[in-house]
């Protein structure tokens, strides 16, 4: 069990931007979403195992956990923003909020001892907080499921348009179009992936993913001085605020690693706040870098025109970029199972614990009926909406939201709750308690703005 339990957290933990989730997940049907973290020894506030990860290993965690689908999108996200300068101050405002974020949960996971994301939910804010989380973790990793078919089905339809030198206005074969392809591609698989009960399997995905990160924002940046593209407008200022919030939720989502936060700082030789104050700081610049060379070259090179898919703005028959195209591809089809059992294990928790039912006494076939009727649900309701979905910004823009929630609102309220359950009445205890309720105002606000923007555009385009 021990062996088994280690392959599945490794997998978790370097399933990358591509697959982030919560690492101390256990297997669905164990009866609980609570789970010892990596290399932990049980305790709270600097107890870090012997043989744990070192700092320069956790930056490359978080790292591995921030980096993901949010890349592409980055390009229009800048565009919204106003330009290169708006959209790189906006995200250095964001990231305050952000850096903020994970100092908080690594604060009240060292106090309470909380293994997972939504375990210090529950430790500061009770058991209906925790739920509400938990729900809030399920529908991101499904959100994220959307983004990667939509992805497998643009990247798909560029390479076949490459392979058959088919131009845009030619009619698409029935075997080529976009529906039939995305739908085949996912089946064959990435179904059969979805159905075991553990993914220690998927260990390596995190390296090719990491990899194929760097890959994308090398070509994007090596384009861009190469030149030779049309590009539309190149804007410098923003046409107005609702495209500045417009721009928040890409922000959010690239750099959200927050739920996969609280098993890192665990698994860290020595755990404190100072240790896990450099791990986050380094991999945030490290972040900072990809991300702001990706949006500022990917919308110098196109402007106005950008896609919300910047990959979708190059020629199909660019080699380099057809690369890129596979390494997302083959990225995606690693990474959708390992969020899948995210959701998958959150979702197995809550009905676990509002049933009652106790999984040691339970028939070894229902538990295996149950994952597969779970699995085939998630992955066709998932595979319908991805069908159905123009483009990787109309999903980011929804689930964007709820990245803000996690970075923003559940950090806010435990610390709120932290502060008022220890020491409230000294000067740096109400600043704590006032930069909490910043926090839980600002992250309540781009989460009903975006949602409903989101919301509204869609209905507007249909």
């Amino acid at each position: 069990m021990a062996a088994r339990g280690d392959d599945q957290r490794a997998a978790l933990l370097g399933a990358g931007g591509r697959a982030e989730c919560s690492p101390g997940l256990p297997a669905p049907g164990a009866g609980s979403v609570n789970a010892p973290a990596l290399g932990g020894d049980g305790g709270g506030g600097g107890g870090g195992a012997e043989g744990g990860t070192a700092a320069a290993g956790a930056v490359f965690i978080v790292v591995n956990a921030a980096l993901g689908a949010g890349l592409l999108n980055f390009p229009a996200a800048f565009g919204d923003a106003g330009g290169v300068v708006a959209g790189f101050s906006l995200q250095m405002v964001l990231l305050v909020f952000i850096v903020s974020g994970l100092l908080v949960l690594a604060l009240c996971a060292g106090r309470s001892g909380a293994r997972t994301y939504q375990e210090v939910v529950r430790a500061q804010c009770g058991a209906h907080a925790g739920a509400v989380c938990e729900g809030c973790i399920a529908l991101y990793t499904f959100g994220t499921c959307v983004t990667f078919l939509v992805i497998v089905g643009d990247q798909l339809d560029m390479l076949v348009q490459a392979v058959s030198h088919r131009t845009h206005v030619a009619p698409v074969p029935w075997f080529c179009d976009r529906r039939f392809t995305i739908s085949v591609v996912s089946v064959v698989l990435i179904l059969p992936l979805c159905f075991p009960r553990e993914i220690g399997f998927q260990k390596y995905a995190s390296l090719f993913g990491v990899l194929g990160t760097w890959y994308v924002t090398g070509v994007i940046i090596v384009k861009f001085f190469l030149g030779g593209y049309k590009h539309g407008e190149i804007i410098t200022r923003p046409s107005s605020l609702a495209a500045v919030f417009n721009a928040i939720p890409t922000i959010c989502f690239g750099f959200q690693c927050h739920v996969s936060s609280v098993p890192i700082y665990h698994s860290m030789r020595r755990p404190t706040l100072a240790r896990w104050g450099g791990v986050v700081t380094a991999a945030t610049l490290i972040c900072l870098l990809v991300y702001t060379g990706t949006g500022v070259c990917g919308y110098l090179t196109f402007g106005a025109s950008v896609s919300p898919d910047v990959l979708l703005s190059y020629p199909s028959g660019d080699v380099a970029i057809a690369i890129a195209r596979l390494f997302l591809i083959v990225t995606v089809l690693t990474s959708y199972p390992i969020l899948h059992f995210c959701g998958r294990a959150v979702l197995e928790g809550l009905w676990l614990r509002w049933t009652g039912v106790c999984t040691e006494a339970e028939p070894p076939g229902r538990e295996r009926r149950r994952r597969a009727a779970q699995t085939l649900g998630w992955f066709l309701l998932s595979l319908l909406l991805a069908i159905f979905t123009p483009d990787i910004g109309r999903v980011i823009a929804l689930i964007g939201g709820l990245a803000a929630a996690f970075i923003l609102i559940f950090p806010g309220l435990c610390l709120l709750c932290f502060v008022l359950n220890t020491e409230r009445e000294s000067i740096l205890a109400r600043l704590l308690l006032g930069w909490s309720c910043v926090m839980v105002t600002l992250g309540t606000f781009l989460l009903v703005q975006s949602t409903a923007a989101a919301i509204e555009r869609d209905v507007r385009h249909h």
